[in-house]
Order: structure tokens, then sequence, then C-alpha cells
């Protein structure tokens, strides 16, 4: 591969293992800051002394690559919030009592059952500077204050550190928030408003909020004007969770995140506007300044989104070559918008849409030409879906695998969708901006609210008839991470042999089909010896597997156990285990597992005093005696689930720490497997 002989290729694959480093190992300031001057200077030795020893050239490589991975590993210290002292993490040292916070609102995020939800960054708590992010949930019968991005808030409410997952295999919610810099959550019991605070992300944000109800008091229907909203200004907070299923089912979710093709689009949409404009040198400077501006302001307004910071940073690089009248290597682009943008926001590494974005686009350059070599269609109407199927094969060839280690599903549909709704696509864009750009002052004309309401309507009937062909899409895919890497590996081998066919790549290529072959036969055969029980933390309800292999009987209510396909904790483990549900079973009172007896007290309060239980699992919250239950079974350890009274359990746990006894509260420390 060409790209790999490039220079700063070796410098960004240091940079990225410098930031993975990072989160391995999180090493202190002062150390990194030594090691870093002394990489440098080692550099500095090599690069004098290289004119005159050999070995001192072939020193400077790796002393090259020494400082990229300590110059990541230094980015992400810079950009690790919570090592000030001043961040609330290192302030609060009681959480289980309210605290007082002055917040400014930095995002709106998509509403719970129950509250509404922003990013705010906190300026003061308990009256002392403090800063940080955190996670803002605010009852909705706030709603009527409307807030909005810049709005400065006095909150008084309980501060809550993220959790781990409490379930297996389920996606970590609270290390995605840390992975952000969000570390916490506040439930506001009293807020007071104050007042305005003016930055250009708030502008923007408000701005963009003036658009949307300008959109809502036309005559486009709720639904279609969501989908819009997603298309044009990446909204996506209210779009309906089937509708989104659809997009996801029928392989369109990515047309909903903007990115390359939105602002592809906006580029086209600005170079036709700027034609008038003539080429002289001051009139090209010209076009590149609005061009650039007119780029990044759409990026802002839109949120500033992994993949739509990508998108802006590569046409940004596009447009000074243009301007320049030099060839742009796309692969240099490609690296350097990463680089530039891991600079300046290092956690970006490790967001879903960032990755698939630059994957997709690395395989629609590199494999794209190569598909689309295999025919040379005749007519422009041929070429141009040929283009499209070919762009769409490669972007989820490249895509797939982290796709499936993610989100464990594949829409077998992807290019047909492609074919049936780029097209259409465009033509939404183009009415849409028309109709944003009116929108900016005032509300949209009916005849051009109905043609985007009518359209729309056609993209979501075309989306759900393709996501109705449930046969074509694959779900529950388990998927490892050994499975990911060595997939990748075996894609990037046979692209390899057949851009240049010989021998030596198609034996590589083989062996490590070889070895991904090997890591599923190991790991099904892994699966197939274990056996483990499991009590899920399950809010209201009680759900307990029996492992045996790959073979899982599953003990709950009878509503929980008809419903199983839908239930997300029971499907993850599934997914993440590579097993499947034979038995399904109706919780019992006493249940045997690797020679240990369970004995299961619920709401009815009724347990045999002739059993002596090694384990006791408390379940829907039981009127009981526990000192008096202790003293009749004197179990070896106590299990409590998700679906009591946290009043019963804190009186549980006191006593049962008296008595010396293990206790298990699912709701703090997560499931409990035997």
């Amino acid at each position: 591969m060409k790209i790999l002989q490039f220079p700063l290729t070796r410098i960004f694959i240091g940079f990225i293992s410098g930031i993975l480093i990072h989160q391995a190992i999180l090493p202190d300031c002062i150390s990194i800051a030594v090691f870093l001057a002394a990489g440098f200077l080692c550099l500095l030795a090599a690069l004098f002394y290289g004119k005159k020893y050999h070995y001192a050239k072939l020193l400077f490589g790796s002393f090259v690559l020494l400082c990229s991975i300590l110059i990541g590993v230094s980015t992400s210290v810079i950009h690790k919030e919570n090592r000030n002292p001043n961040h609330y993490t290192n302030r609060i040292l009681d959480y289980q009592r309210p605290h007082q916070l002055e917040l400014v609102v930095l995002e709106k995020l998509k509403p719970t059952a129950k509250n509404q939800r922003y990013i705010a960054r906190i300026k003061n708590l308990d009256s002392h500077r403090s800063y940080g992010k955190v996670l803002l949930n605010i009852p909705k019968k706030y709603s009527v204050l409307k807030l909005k991005t810049g709005s400065n808030l006095e909150v008084t409410g309980d501060v809550f550190r993220n959790k781990n997952t409490l379930n297996p295999n389920l996606f970590d919610y609270g290390k995605y928030l840390e992975k952000q810099d969000v570390y916490a959550q506040v439930y506001a019991k009293h807020i007071i408003p104050g007042n305005y605070e003016w930055s250009i992300l708030s502008f923007f944000s408000n701005f963009r909020e003036r658009i949307i109800e300008n959109l809502e008091q036309s005559s486009i229907s709720k639904e279609e004007l969501y989908i819009l909203n997603a298309l044009i200004l990446g909204q996506q907070q209210d779009i309906s969770p089937e509708v989104l299923k659809d997009y996801q089912y029928a392989g369109a979710v990515h047309v909903l995140s903007v990115s390359g093709l939105h602002v592809g689009f906006i580029m086209l949409f600005l170079t036709f506007l700027l034609k008038p404009i003539g080429n002289s040198r001051n009139g090209s400077l010209l076009k590149l300044c609005i061009i650039i501006i007119s780029l990044w302001a759409f990026a802002i307004l839109t949120g500033l989104s992994a993949s739509i910071v990508r998108s802006a940073t590569m046409f940004s690089f596009l447009s000074i070559g243009i301007h320049l009248r030099r060839t742009v290597n796309t692969y240099h682009t490609l690296l350097v918008s990463m680089l530039l943008i891991l600079l300046f926001k290092p956690s970006f590494l490790f967001d879903v849409g960032f990755q698939l974005s630059y994957l997709a686009l690395f395989f629609i350059l590199w494999l794209q030409p190569v598909l689309s070599g295999i025919w040379e269609p005749k007519g422009k109407i041929a070429s141009y879906f040929w283009d499209i199927l070919t762009v769409s094969f490669a972007a989820q060839i490249g895509t797939m695998p982290l796709s499936i280690y993610y989100f464990h599903q594949f829409p077998c549909l992807f290019f047909v969708t492609n074919l049936l709704i780029l097209p259409l696509l465009g033509i939404i864009m183009a009415i849409g901006v028309v109709a944003i750009l009116i929108a900016v002052f005032q509300k949209v004309p009916l005849i051009i609210a109905k043609t985007i309401e009518f359209l729309i309507d056609v993209l979501n009937a075309i989306i759900h008839w393709i996501a109705s062909v449930d046969i074509f899409v694959i779900r529950n895919i388990s998927f490892s991470t050994q499975m990911l890497w060595s997939s990748y590996l075996v894609i990037i081998l046979l692209i390899l042999w057949i851009k240049k066919p010989n021998f030596s790549r198609l034996v590589f290529a083989f062996l490590v089909v070889l070895v991904l072959q090997g890591i599923f036969i190991f790991q099904k055969t892994e699966t197939s010896n274990r056996k483990e029980l499991i009590v899920f933390n399950s809010r209201k309800t009680t759900i307990i597997s029996e492992r045996s292999g790959a073979d899982v009987t599953i003990y709950s209510c009878d509503s929980i156990l008809k419903r199983l396909d839908e239930n997300i904790l029971v499907q993850s483990y599934l997914v993440g285990n590579f097993c499947q549900i034979t038995n399904k079973r109706k919780l019992q009172n006493l249940m045997y597992f690797k020679n240990q007896k369970l004995l299961v007290i619920d709401s009815s309060c009724i347990y045999p005093k002739e059993i002596k239980p090694d384990v006791l699992v408390i379940i829907q919250s039981p009127k009981l005696n526990i000192q008096r239950l202790l003293e009749t079974y004197k179990p070896k350890l106590i299990i409590v689930d998700g679906s009591n009274f946290k009043s019963y359990v804190r009186l549980w746990e006191a006593t049962c720490r008296k008595e010396k006894i293990p206790f298990h509260n699912t709701n703090e420390k997560g499931f409990y497997k035997i």
C-alpha cells in the first residue's frame, strides 16, 4: 500500500497509538513532560549526527515514531479535564447531599419520559469557582422555561457520578460520557433562570432553533419535519424510534447524519452561486474565503458532530488545493484532517460516527476505483447508477465489520436502498436548503412546504418498504474484538491481492482467513464449556438466566418471557456470549446450580424453614423480618435485584453488614454471576 510509504502515515500511526496508550495507563503530566523533552532531544541529536554517522539515520525514524506516540499521549493528557484540581469531580466530597450549581447550557439532547436533558458547563459549585461538563436532567414541568444554548441557570439538585453498565455486554453509557468529558449527571430539584451568555456556538445553536421554529409554523407535518431537520440541520432528537429503526434496517441511517454527502452538496451549491465571480487572483481568494466560512458556519449550525467536522475539514483542504491550482493527494488530506481534528479533540477517536465516517471515506477512495473498473457502462444514466452502486459497496465493505461490532446487525439490501433514495435525496436537499434559507426570515411558503413533505413522505415509504423485507436484515450477530481486527486484515489483504494478484498476497490472505475462522471456533468452543447463572439488574422486574454452553434458560414473569426478543438486557447477553435461548420458565422459588441451593423470596414472603439455602435472592420488595430470616437460614450470600424498593434494600444491607453476611445489591454493584 502506497499510503504506508508516506512519512505522515507513520507519524499518524504513532499519534493514534499515543491516544490509545493514554486510555490504557493514564500517565501523569510530569512523567509525560519529561519523556517528551527527552524524546525531542534524542530526535535533534539523531538529526544533527545523521550526516556523520549512518546509525544516527536509522535511529531518526525510531525517534520520530517515539515522539509522535508521546505527542498523542500528551494531547490526551492536556484535554483530560478532570486532572485539574478545580474540576468539580475533585471538589465534591459528598455525593449524598444536594449541591448548588451555576451552569450554562451547551447543548440540548434527546429527552426521556420524565426529563429534558442538556449538556451543561459548571461555573460555580457551592459558591466556589469550578468547571467541567455535566449531563443536566430537568423535570418536564420546567419545560415552560424554553432553555436555549447559552442560558445561565442556578440549580439545586443531586449530583451522581457516572455508573458503569450494571448488566453484562450492554453499551456502557457511563464510559461513553467520560470520553466526552462528562463525568456526572445532575438531577435538578429547583431552578432559577439567569442571563444569556453569548458565544459563537450559542449564537449558531439559537439561530438553528429559530429556523426550526419557523419550519414548525409552516405546513409541514411533524414526522416529515423531523426528517428534514435531521437531513439538513443534523438534529435527530425528535425522530420516532419506529422511523429510526426503519432507516437502520434499510441501511440508510447514514443519510440522517450530516456528513460528507451534505457538505459536498453545500460546496457544489456554493460553487454554482459563486460562478459569476471571476477566477482572477482576488476573485479566487474571495471565493475560497466564502466557501470555507460557509462550510464551517454550516458545521457549527449542525452541531459540530464528529462526521461533520471531518467533512468540513476535508472539503476545506480540497478548496485550498483548487485555489492554489495544485493536485490534492486525497490520502494526505485524509491523514492531515484526522490529525488536526484529533489534536483539538482526541476524544473523537472513540466516537462511532468519526470511526465510520473515516473508514467509509478511505474505502471509497481506495476500493471504489477497483469496483468501478469491473464494468464500464455506456450512457450517462447507467454510469450514474453504477457509480452509486460501487460507492455504496466500497463504503459498506469498509464499515461492515465495525458496524456489526457496534450494532450487531447487517442490512443486506443497503445497495437497493442507496440506488433508490440517493437521486431523491439530492432533490430533497436542494429544495430543503431553499426552505432553510427562507426559514431564516419567515415561515416557508405553502408550495415549498408541501413539496418537501411529499418528497420526504416518498422517501420514508421507500425506506419502510425495504426495511419491512425482514428476511434480508440479519440481527443479533455475535462479533468479538478479535474478530473485528482479523476481519479488517482479511478485507485489506484480499483487496491488495485483487489490485495486484500474486501468490504471496493470496497466501497471506488465506492465512488471515484461517486465523479468523480459528478465532470463531475458539470462542464457540469456549462458550460450549462455560456454565453460569446470572441475576440481572432489571428495574421493577426480575430476570435470571442459567447457561450451559450455548444454551440459555431464562426465568422471569410471563410478561417478560413473551417479549424476550425485544428485551435489550437478554439480547445483549446472548449476542455477547454466542448463545441462544432454549428454555423459558416462570420464576421458581428453589433453584440448584453447581451444587449450590438458591432460594428466591418474592412479594408473597413465603419461605419454608426446613430448606437451608446457600444463596438468598430477594425480589419484588417482600415485607420480611430480615433479622429473623438470617437467624433461620444463615446463608452464605444475599442478592437483591432492581425490583426491590430502595428503602427496603438499605435496611436489609445494614442488617447484613451487622451480621457479617455478604450482601450484593444489583442497583449498585450490577448483575451477579455464579
